[in-house]
């Protein structure tokens, strides 16, 4: 048993300190943040980056995509921020846009997706569904308020029996 104990303990000690020496890679959080993700020829995106530190300066490279060169500057959140028109002329696929810092020359990059055809927002049904049994709330209201009283009651008489049924009187 104390083999058995010795060797669990032994192992879960390996993984904890296997997964700590890979969680502060994971953890970084950096990179470079490209918004939108997912962009139609003609659009504009926003890159930030917080890897230029506090008030840190980038020169952004776009022209895998065909927009060139572009200026991050610092915007407030300790983030620095720049922006750029992706070329009407731009063929659809994946380009990865590259940041440079200006101090420390610290190179991060994110990609960018080009499409023909511009996301849609998520739609969401309205309505009810005609399933031939009615529905929840009928325009009647008279018979909304009778189908309401006779769930009522017939949840106070369930529980008026059970109550019945645990002290012991039976039904």
């Amino acid at each position: 048993m104390r083999c058995t104990a010795r060797l669990l303990t032994g192992t879960a000690l390996a993984v904890g300190a296997a997964g700590l020496a890979v969680a502060p890679a994971y953890a970084d959080g950096g990179g470079l943040d490209v918004s939108p993700a997912s962009v139609v020829p003609g659009g504009d995106v926003t890159v930030s980056t917080a890897d230029c530190g506090d008030g840190g300066t980038a020169a952004g490279d776009a022209s895998a995509v065909g927009a060139g060169d572009f200026t991050l500057a610092p915007d407030g959140d300790e983030r620095a921020a720049g922006e750029f028109r992706v070329p009407p002329s731009a063929q659809p696929g994946t380009y990865e846009i590259v940041v440079t810092c200006s101090e420390g020359g610290k190179r991060v990059s994110g990609d960018l997706v080009v499409t023909l055809t511009a996301p849609r927002e998520q739609v969401h049904p309205r309505g009810s569904v005609k399933t031939g049994v009615g529905g929840a709330f009928d325009r009647d209201p008279v018979q909304t308020a009778v189908g309401v009283s006779a769930l009522a009651v017939a949840a106070a008489g369930g529980t008026w029996l059970l109550h019945r049924r645990a002290r012991g009187d039976g039904f």
